[in-house]
């Protein structure tokens, strides 16, 4: 069946709507990341180098953590769904006040669970501080990456709060907040970036550990503002002030953790293939590592977009499934694909187009310039597979379905992406090579790069097929029936 532009155009604008200011979250987020790079790049090569290693050591922990926050997303959706159903319908104030408890059970038991995910976090990444040289990075790097590691471990905990928060208000449809509290912070970072990095208003210039004290600092900043506007209007401080002890169940969180773990460790396998590239493009210089961190900016400030609309995705499907409206869940997740691919192409051409101009935002240095150049095109090539398994993975949040999801991810991710990694990077073999007594070389950080586009191909592919099937069966035998 095929719809017109007119048909997808209600559900283009209410996505958008939503995605727009996630979108604008997640972008000023990466923005606060791409200017941390591009200030501390031309401080120096080596603390460039020192942040893009700390970063993924860290990342790769907090993607873990955040994907797991993520599963509180669905399920207040869902109840908000048909708590929007009864409304509608003038249903009684018992099931309505029903509907109210259980999204504040959901908040209750979803701050116990944050806190268990910020422990957690902490004793992943602490003991990393003392053992940063066992990762075969350079020792000048090492020496300049340890304090700021330290204190981007220790901004963790704020984060999460906020990451929770946001997650919490997207589920009641509201995405606004996130973008305003995070506009502001970010700016803040920016400018405590320019005064840390450089010294500036009577401060030393500490390079890569100013930008670390930036970012500790407008972090414990996030999750306070998000409290104070929960408080500041009256819809979503009954959720703060009807909390009690006896709504924190063992049942509630394990539930919890059955929707979030399996999104934290899919999140976990897509950081770990990114944080394993850094580390093993580390290996062949320091330029190389310099250039792989340039392109890999450049790639997550077009992933925020489809990140965005990935959110928006998630939030509309679980509100339309509250609803028990699948017609509206289809058109909604066919209209975010739609939306992804023209997001893609125009990242796609930024990239490619841009690739002799862009890694002069963040280096000077001549030996950097033509390896990012290189790895900006198929950077550009990515986004298509990139931004499809982004939206296929929120389809099937939306609808709670995430055991499988999580296993595709795994085997495409760690499975696939890591070996093919390597051996590209490293031992693939030069056309006629042993003839002229070259043997096997590697295609360097290019390598690792072409197994990223070939990996996430397969998640973009299986993670749409999935969704279609469970429509399918939620068709058939409703629901309950989703596995």
């Amino acid at each position: 069946m095929t719809y017109s532009f007119r048909a997808y155009y209600p559900y283009y604008k209410r996505n958008l709507k939503l995605a727009f200011p996630v979108m604008l979250t997640q972008f000023g987020a990466a923005l606060v990341g791409l200017a941390d790079s591009i200030m501390v790049g031309h401080y120096g090569t080596t603390d460039l180098a020192a942040v893009s290693f700390s970063n993924a050591l860290f990342f790769t922990v907090m993607v873990f953590a955040m994907g797991a926050l993520m599963g509180i997303t669905p399920l207040v959706g869902h109840v908000h769904g048909r708590l929007e159903k009864l409304l509608k319908e003038g249903t009684t104030d018992d099931e309505i006040a029903h509907k109210h408890e259980q999204i504040t059970s959901y908040f209750t038991n979803g701050l116990v669970f944050t806190g268990l995910m910020c422990v957690l976090s902490l004793v992943l990444l602490a003991p990393c501080i003392g053992f940063l040289d066992a990762f075969g990075q350079e020792p000048e790097v090492v020496t300049c990456a340890r304090p700021y590691y330290i204190l981007i471990v220790l901004s963790i905990v704020p984060f999460l709060l906020f990451t929770f928060s946001k997650q919490f208000l997207e589920g009641l449809g509201n995405t606004t907040v996130a973008m305003l509290i995070t506009i502001g912070c970010n700016l803040l970072n920016i400018l405590l970036n320019w005064v840390f990095i450089f010294g500036h208003w009577g401060c030393q210039p500490m390079g890569a550990e100013g930008a670390g004290w930036a970012s500790l600092i407008a972090r414990c900043l996030m999750p306070v503002c998000y409290f104070i506007a929960m408080l500041c209007k009256a819809d979503w401080r009954r959720y703060l002030t009807s909390m009690r002890r006896y709504l924190i169940t063992r049942r509630e969180v394990e539930h919890l953790l059955t929707i979030g773990m399996p999104i934290g460790l899919q999140s976990f396998a897509e950081a770990f293939l990114f944080t394993a590239s850094f580390v093993i493009i580390g290996w062949i210089s320091k330029e190389s590592l310099a250039a792989h961190h340039i392109a890999n900016q450049m790639a997550d400030l077009t992933f925020m977009l489809a990140l965005g609309i990935g959110s928006a995705t998630t939030i509309r499907v679980s509100h339309q499934l509250g609803k028990g409206d699948l017609q509206a869940v289809r058109m909604a997740s066919h209209a975010s694909v739609h939306l992804c691919l023209l997001m893609n192409t125009i990242g796609a051409a930024i990239m490619i187009f841009g690739r002799n101009v862009i890694p002069y935002i963040f280096t000077s240095d001549p030996e950097v310039i033509p390896i990012a150049s290189t790895l900006l095109v198929i950077a550009g090539t990515l986004q298509y597979a990139d931004g499809l398994q982004c939206i296929g993975a929120a389809m099937l949040r939306g609808i709670q379905d995430v055991r499988v999801p999580m296993r595709i991810a795994l085997f495409a991710y760690i499975g696939v992406a890591l070996p093919l990694g390597i051996y590209l990077t490293f031992y693939y073999p030069l056309p006629f090579g042993e003839g002229l007594g070259l043997g096997s070389v590697g295609l360097g950080a290019k390598g690792m790069w072409i197994a990223f586009v070939i990996a996430l191909a397969i998640p973009a592919v299986l993670f749409h097929v999935r969704f279609h099937r469970q429509m399918k069966r939620l068709k058939i035998h409703g629901f309950d029936e989703i596995k």
